[in-house]
């Protein structure tokens, strides 16, 4: 068998010094924001380039805090993709702000500037004084982009910041599938007024059960969401606003703490074995990831296009291979956001490569003979064809 990600090899490689760093905390007896919560916090804040780093309970709450934080709200539109997980967008409704989805681009699955700029020509009008940007097909303001740095190869973002700098919008960074990829050697996640991280356990830097966090350069931001986080609180019983309960615990800081001392070395493994796949496919009659030359690509998953995406799948399924389809719906086409007004048509892009894109398995510790075992499989699924 052959997984799409295997946990247990990698704790079997840091079994003692995970081990030792639970007992610690255990010893410690200090459980919700102690020691290798802060600890951690200063240690990602450092390692990605950005000031303040908040550690909170989950991805999607490291979406949701952000987009609270900065005021995003009601009568507001945010510019998303629709070829993401549900949270990026889910997120945004729960602040009562509505999702504009943009089409993506073909080669990296990433939201396409190109078609933010085209959204903003056709159906917006810009308020150079009060520098507010309004959609002119609902009223609301659009107040922020929310680009996700899918299957971990950063956005397009110098374009998008231009953007956001050029029309006075938020950016807020989707990381959940990208810690560690950089853009023009730049850490993503530090481009915009927010980064959201997600720690769910299959990511690059994964914990033993959610977590997430913020990072930011701002100080006032990262206030909001410590106190966002605790219940509202600054002060334990005194509360100054509307909260949640939203702390990153000490055990899996602990563990994180741990993985993230050798995170490089992990993202380089997921490099070297995509540049294995890339090599074991080369002529093969399907598409290998596109790589941009300013990105790091740090390879969350590794996904093919393919024609042949059914067949291919079985007969990985048939020799205990794995495999998985991210995304198999774009967002525009579920029934919850039908609401929207989204056609089926609207946005092709997401919607084909939604029929055509395949998972396969991509972990560090994926041997060169697992390798070659997937792609002889491909191979010889395409043979048949």
């Amino acid at each position: 068998m052959i997984p799409m990600v295997n946990l247990k090899v990698q704790y079997e490689i840091m079994k003692d010094e995970i081990d030792r760093a639970i007992k610690e905390v255990l010893e410690d007896g200090n459980f919700i924001l102690g020691p290798s919560v802060e600890k951690l916090e200063k240690e990602i804040a450092s390692y990605l380039g950005a000031k303040y780093a908040v550690g909170l309970a989950s991805g999607t709450d490291a979406l949701h805090m952000a987009l609270l934080a900065c005021g995003v709200r009601k009568g507001q539109d945010v510019i998303t993709t629709p070829f993401t997980f549900v949270s990026t967008v889910e997120t945004i409704v729960s602040v009562g702000a509505t999702p504009i989805f943009v089409d993506i681009d073909p080669r990296t699955y990433n939201i396409a500037p190109e078609k933010i700029e085209e959204l903003i020509e056709t159906k917006t009008s810009f308020n150079k004084k009060e520098g507010i940007l309004i959609n002119k097909e609902n009223g609301n303001q659009i107040r922020a982009i929310l680009p996700v740095h899918l299957y971990g190869q950063s956005a397009d973002i110098e374009h998008i910041v231009s953007l956001c700098s050029k029309y006075n919008l938020l950016l807020i960074e989707d990381c959940a599938q990208a810690f560690g990829s950089e853009y023009k050697g730049r850490k993503v996640g530090t481009f915009g007024e927010i980064g959201c991280l997600s720690f769910f356990p299959s990511k690059n830097l994964g914990c033993y059960g959610d977590g997430g966090m913020i990072i930011t350069d701002s100080e006032d931001l990262a206030d909001k969401i410590r106190i966002l986080r605790n219940h509202g609180s600054k002060v334990k019983y005194y509360y100054i606003e509307m909260g949640f309960n939203s702390r990153l615990d000490e055990v899996q800081a602990a563990i994180l703490g741990v993985k993230l001392r050798k995170i490089d070395k992990f993202n380089e493994l997921r490099r070297k074995n995509a540049s294995l796949y890339n090599d074991c496919l080369r002529g093969v009659d399907l598409t290998t990831p596109y790589e941009d030359e300013h990105v790091k690509h740090v390879y969350h998953q590794y996904t093919i296009r393919t024609r042949y995406r059914d067949r291919i799948t079985k007969c990985l399924g048939n020799e205990g291979i794995a495999s998985a389809v991210y995304y198999p719906i774009p967002l525009h086409q579920q029934p919850v956001f039908k609401r929207l007004g989204f056609n089926t048509g609207d946005l092709k892009n997401s919607e084909s490569a939604s029929l055509e894109v395949l998972s396969l398995p991509m972990y560090p510790e994926l041997t060169e003979e697992e390798i070659q075992r997937v792609c002889k499989t491909i191979k010889d699924a395409m043979s048949t064809t």
